[in-house]
């Protein structure tokens, strides 16, 4: 039940923004900040140590570093989609198919470190319900299709439960597990990391924030 569980999270935030039309992009925000922190912990606390407990740790840094490079050139083509900024321009009635492809393989290597044995699931849901929002704001206020919005969306939230089979059906995956773990880490160290960031917009004391990224920590601890 939980690998499917991703899919329930980007469809019901599409479903919600359809009937919602949600005005409030503070919320929004606070949300993004909750579900940085909530992540960047559950990264820290679930999977640097399982990575780490490797006998080879020069090679699972460099392919947390190589999460955070990949995430890098995936975001030059999503414009930053993956952690709530969307500056892309879709014309009309053409599927946005280099948006789709770098969200798709985002949303495709966090499945990967999806197991029963830790709760990063968790942090991934969380991560990706503002997403999903932002996401289903901006298809749903463009110029496309209302037809490829939905199967932009109903392709997008498969993502990540199709890289949760792939690590448990592929041999070559499963023989690699540890080091492509390590490249998921590096991805949600970078997307955590940029939300926390830009959520403190001009670097001004917002105590709301503030709470919510103290709430994202402390649930991440107790999981």
């Amino acid at each position: 039940m939980i690998y499917i569980l991703p899919i329930f999270a980007v469809l019901i935030s599409y479903i919600f923004v359809y009937w919602a039309k949600p005005k409030n992009q503070k919320s929004i925000k606070l949300l993004l900040a909750f579900s940085g922190a909530f992540l960047l912990a559950l990264t820290c606390f679930e999977l640097l140590p399982e990575v780490y407990q490797s006998s080879k740790p020069k090679i699972v840094s460099l392919f947390i570093l190589a999460g955070i490079l990949l995430q890098i050139i995936l975001e030059s083509f999503s414009k930053g989609a993956e952690h709530g900024h969307l500056h892309f321009d879709i014309k009309k009635n053409s599927f946005p198919v280099v948006l789709f492809i770098s969200l798709s393989l985002h949303a495709l290597i966090e499945g990967l470190p999806i197991n029963g044995e830790n709760n990063i699931i968790y942090g991934i849901l969380i991560h990706k319900v503002p997403i999903a929002i932002i996401l289903s704001i901006f298809l749903l206020n463009s110029s496309l299709k209302r037809v490829y919005s939905i199967l932009f969306i109903l392709l997008f939230a498969f993502m990540t439960p199709l890289g949760s089979l792939l690590a448990i059906e592929s041999n070559f995956i499963s023989n690699y597990s540890i080091e492509l773990t390590a490249l998921a880490i590096g991805v949600f160290l970078h997307i955590s990391t940029v939300v926390l960031f830009e959520s403190a917009q001009g670097h001004a004391f917002n105590l709301r924030k503030l709470v919510v990224i103290i709430l994202g920590i402390g649930l991440a601890y107790f999981l």
